[in-house]
Protein backbone atom coordinates (compact mmCIF):
# COMPACT_ATOMS: atom_id res chain seq x y z
CA UNK A 1 0.00 0.00 0.00
CA UNK A 2 1.46 3.38 -0.91
CA UNK A 3 0.41 6.94 -0.30
CA UNK A 4 -1.37 8.28 -3.37
CA UNK A 5 -1.07 12.01 -3.94
CA UNK A 6 -4.50 13.61 -4.08
CA UNK A 7 -5.69 17.14 -4.59
CA UNK A 8 -8.89 16.30 -2.74
CA UNK A 9 -9.56 18.12 0.51
CA UNK A 10 -12.07 17.41 3.26
CA UNK A 11 -15.25 19.40 2.85
CA UNK A 12 -16.98 18.02 5.96
CA UNK A 13 -15.66 16.09 8.95
CA UNK A 14 -18.15 14.30 11.20
CA UNK A 15 -16.76 13.04 14.50
CA UNK A 16 -19.64 12.96 17.00
CA UNK A 17 -18.77 12.59 20.68
CA UNK A 18 -19.25 8.99 21.79
CA UNK A 19 -18.91 7.58 18.27
CA UNK A 20 -16.24 5.06 17.28
CA UNK A 21 -15.99 6.15 13.64
CA UNK A 22 -15.16 9.48 11.99
CA UNK A 23 -16.61 10.30 8.54
CA UNK A 24 -15.02 12.67 6.04
CA UNK A 25 -16.65 14.01 2.88
CA UNK A 26 -13.97 14.86 0.30
CA UNK A 27 -13.97 17.49 -2.45
CA UNK A 28 -13.78 14.75 -5.12
CA UNK A 29 -17.02 13.17 -3.84
CA UNK A 30 -15.42 10.37 -1.83
CA UNK A 31 -17.14 9.49 1.47
CA UNK A 32 -14.39 8.36 3.84
CA UNK A 33 -14.92 6.08 6.85
CA UNK A 34 -12.30 6.14 9.62
CA UNK A 35 -12.67 3.84 12.64
CA UNK A 36 -11.01 5.39 15.68
CA UNK A 37 -9.00 2.18 16.20
CA UNK A 38 -7.39 2.65 12.76
CA UNK A 39 -6.70 6.35 13.29
CA UNK A 40 -5.16 5.77 16.72
CA UNK A 41 -3.31 2.61 15.74
CA UNK A 42 -1.70 4.30 12.76
CA UNK A 43 -0.99 7.60 14.54
CA UNK A 44 1.94 9.05 12.59
CA UNK A 45 3.57 10.95 15.46
CA UNK A 46 7.16 10.26 16.55
CA UNK A 47 6.00 9.14 20.00
CA UNK A 48 3.95 6.33 18.45
CA UNK A 49 6.14 5.51 15.46
CA UNK A 50 9.68 6.61 16.25
CA UNK A 51 11.70 7.89 13.33
CA UNK A 52 12.04 4.74 11.18
CA UNK A 53 9.94 5.92 8.24
CA UNK A 54 7.66 2.87 8.32
CA UNK A 55 4.31 3.27 10.07
CA UNK A 56 3.41 0.25 12.18
CA UNK A 57 0.00 -0.41 13.71
CA UNK A 58 0.23 0.13 17.46
CA UNK A 59 -2.75 -0.93 19.53
CA UNK A 60 -3.58 0.70 22.83
CA UNK A 61 -4.45 4.15 24.06
CA UNK A 62 -7.80 5.84 24.32
CA UNK A 63 -10.13 5.53 21.33
CA UNK A 64 -12.27 8.43 22.53
CA UNK A 65 -11.75 11.22 19.99
CA UNK A 66 -12.19 14.53 21.82
CA UNK A 67 -11.06 17.08 19.22
CA UNK A 68 -10.29 17.45 15.53
CA UNK A 69 -8.37 20.51 14.32
CA UNK A 70 -7.13 21.61 10.92
CA UNK A 71 -3.39 22.04 10.37
CA UNK A 72 -2.84 24.60 7.64
CA UNK A 73 -4.31 23.53 4.30
CA UNK A 74 -2.83 20.06 4.31
CA UNK A 75 -3.73 18.05 7.42
CA UNK A 76 -5.77 17.52 10.58
CA UNK A 77 -4.66 16.78 14.11
CA UNK A 78 -6.58 14.53 16.47
CA UNK A 79 -6.80 14.73 20.26
CA UNK A 80 -7.66 11.57 22.19
CA UNK A 81 -9.28 11.05 25.58
CA UNK A 82 -5.96 10.16 27.24
CA UNK A 83 -4.41 13.49 26.22
CA UNK A 84 -2.47 12.19 23.22
CA UNK A 85 -2.62 14.88 20.51
CA UNK A 86 0.67 14.97 18.58
CA UNK A 87 -0.32 13.08 15.41
CA UNK A 88 -0.67 15.17 12.25
CA UNK A 89 -2.58 13.30 9.55
CA UNK A 90 -1.95 14.86 6.15
CA UNK A 91 -4.77 14.50 3.64
CA UNK A 92 -2.97 11.92 1.47
CA UNK A 93 -2.28 9.78 4.54
CA UNK A 94 -5.91 10.07 5.65
CA UNK A 95 -7.11 8.82 2.28
CA UNK A 96 -4.85 5.80 2.65
CA UNK A 97 -6.40 5.02 6.06
CA UNK A 98 -9.97 5.08 4.70
CA UNK A 99 -11.99 1.96 5.52
CA UNK A 100 -15.05 2.57 3.33
CA UNK A 101 -16.17 -0.46 1.27
CA UNK A 102 -14.25 0.83 -1.79
CA UNK A 103 -10.96 1.39 0.04
CA UNK A 104 -10.85 -1.13 2.87
CA UNK A 105 -8.20 -3.83 2.59
CA UNK A 106 -9.62 -7.31 2.96
CA UNK A 107 -9.22 -9.01 6.30
CA UNK A 108 -8.50 -5.97 8.45
CA UNK A 109 -7.96 -6.94 12.06
CA UNK A 110 -5.86 -5.47 14.83
CA UNK A 111 -3.78 -8.68 14.86
CA UNK A 112 -2.69 -8.46 11.25
CA UNK A 113 -2.49 -4.78 10.36
CA UNK A 114 0.02 -4.11 7.58
CA UNK A 115 2.97 -1.75 7.95
CA UNK A 116 2.54 1.45 5.95
CA UNK A 117 5.05 3.73 4.24
CA UNK A 118 6.14 6.77 6.23
CA UNK A 119 4.34 10.08 5.80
Amino acid sequence: MSIQKTRARPTKIKAPHGASVMHIDWSDGHKGVYPHAILRGYCPCAECQGHSGTIKFKSGGSLELVDVATVGNYAISLAWGDGHNTGIYNFDYLRMLCRCPQCSPEGDSDDSMPDLPGV
